[in-house]
């Protein structure tokens, strides 16, 4: 009989690395999770890029599906030290006249604000909500027939349009911005099928859960998740950097937290040549261009809400977020891009100095792109924020080459691990019976390259370590 020094091996230490590694490990195997880096989290890191004394996150910053998680709301993370902080506004959507539309956490709330769009909004983010958690499964999870089909295709009728069509279901200019910017978090211009998907599921997660920030740092959460799986008999090794299978220890099953083109370097010898085709053919979409900044006071926006917002959307109007988006699919480099900003530290006063700022931004980029945008991002702050540049101690910028070189999941800049279109949405990375499963028995695919696609739910690990429990161990759950 033949032993092996593990039963399963999960390579990446992400959300979804982590999130398999968990499911595996409380069915009674022995895991272990290799990470190249010194810590574990992938997109969930936090450092101190600028000054001393100021934490900035990487990547993810506020983390609505991390709250709406139905894997994550299902192990106690608040044991491990997780703590979230909610915004009472989750995002503000300021425009050149000095007003802004605002989501918060109340359904009602957040209605009745948008003036003559009220019942609009309350018809089809009330609908969405109302459906909420018989939803959330079918929408983070692979193709299948769903529990509730009537309830999955109400949604899906209004979730698989253009943002753009969706957006005539409004009258308000205020109301037609503040859709497009929560639209545009789909990384796609928002002509395209499916961009609505992701405006819908994130405004609704806001009535649902809220949008909150983890006290310390993302970092928290993964902290959180790595200190659970240990709890429960699980191995980290860090600073173990995999280019090659004959490096991992022997276990019956290897899980990949990574995307398709890392795969084929470490495993596509091996892989037969229709397997290796599709992933060969795989897409990457656009990058973005981070900066996080080190503020002397706070951003000094014209609107007062914008002030007390976690998160802010920069675009003004549908029509220029959606030019935006377009001309950077396109591979141009609009001078006023649309731009996320994540406002930390004025409701987490463990991110910086007493009585001093952090600030998280970025905007997207056509794939690869190295130029910088730091004066584009800046100008379109201070378009809303007049005195804004003047407040800036320091900054730190990533281009698409240097976030992937920071975390190789990142290909061109890409953080959604591939597009997320109709063509990829359900079929990533490759048009198979399981999505997870590679062509080499005992391997499988567990990262944002698998449905459901990208944001910190850890969904994509759960439903691959599903997979695996069933094919290798012959355990359902």
């Amino acid at each position: 009989m033949t032993s092996f020094d593990y039963d399963a091996v999960v390579v990446g230490s992400g959300p979804n690395g982590l999130a398999a590694a968990i499911t595996l490990q409380q069915a009674g195997l022995r895991v272990l999770i290799v990470e190249a880096k010194n810590t574990i989290g992938g997109g969930l890191r936090t450092a101190e890029l600028t000054l001393p004394g100021f934490k900035h996150d990487i990547c993810s910053a506020i983390h609505p599906m991390a709250a709406a998680s139905p894997f994550f709301n299902a192990i106690p993370l608040e044991k491990h030290g997780l703590e979230y902080i909610y915004p009472s506004i989750s995002a503000a959507h300021p425009f050149d006249n000095g007003t802004s539309a605002v989501l918060t956490r109340s359904l009602q709330e957040t209605a009745s604000l948008l003036g003559h769009d009220e019942g609009n909004y309350l018809s089809l983010i009330g609908s969405v909500k109302s459906q909420w958690e018989s939803l959330l499964p079918q929408i983070l999870g692979p193709l299948s027939f769903p529990e509730d089909p009537i309830g999955l295709a109400k949604f899906g009728l209004n979730a698989l349009q253009p943002a753009t069509w969706l957006a005539k279901k409004f009258n308000n200019e205020a109301t037609k911005g503040l859709w497009a910017g929560m639209a545009a978090h789909s990384i796609l211009p928002l002509s395209h099928f499916t961009t609505s998907a992701i405006g819908l599921v994130l405004m609704t997660a806001s009535h649902a859960k809220g949008w909150p920030i983890p006290k310390g740092g993302s970092q928290q959460l993964a902290n959180a998740l790595g200190s659970y799986f240990q709890s429960i008999g699980g191995k980290i090794q860090t600073n173990f950097y995999v280019s090659a299978l004959s490096q991992l220890p022997s276990s019956k099953a290897i899980l990949f937290d990574i995307t398709p083109r890392q795969l084929l370097q470490i495993a596509g010898h091996r892989f037969s040549s229709i397997y290796r085709w599709q992933l060969q053919k795989y897409r990457y979409g656009m990058g973005v261009f981070k900066v996080d900044w080190a503020l002397a006071e706070a951003v000094p926006f014209t609107s007062s809400d914008c002030r007390l917002a976690g998160t802010l959307h920069l675009g003004n109007t549908l029509e220029e977020i959606v030019h935006s988006e377009q001309a950077t699919w396109q591979g141009q480099h609009p001078s006023r891009p649309f731009v996320l900003l994540g406002q930390q530290s004025l409701f987490d006063a463990t991110r910086a100095p007493a009585g001093k700022q952090v600030l998280w931004g970025y905007c997207h980029v056509p794939h690869g792109s190295t130029k910088d945008m730091t004066p584009f991002i800046e100008n379109q702050i201070e378009r809303f924020a007049p005195g804004f540049k003047d407040r800036i101690l320091a900054r730190h910028t990533f281009n698409t080459s240097q976030i992937e070189e920071y975390n190789p999941n990142y290909i061109g800049g890409d953080i959604n691990g591939g597009v997320i279109d109709w063509r990829q949405l359900f079929t990533r990375p490759a048009l198979r019976w399981s999505p997870y499963r590679t062509s080499i028995k005992g391997l499988y695919l567990c990262s944002s390259s698998t449905p459901p696609g990208g944001g910190v739910h850890g969904m994509c690990g759960y439903h691959a370590a599903k997979q695996a429990l069933k094919d290798v161990f012959k355990i359902e759950i």
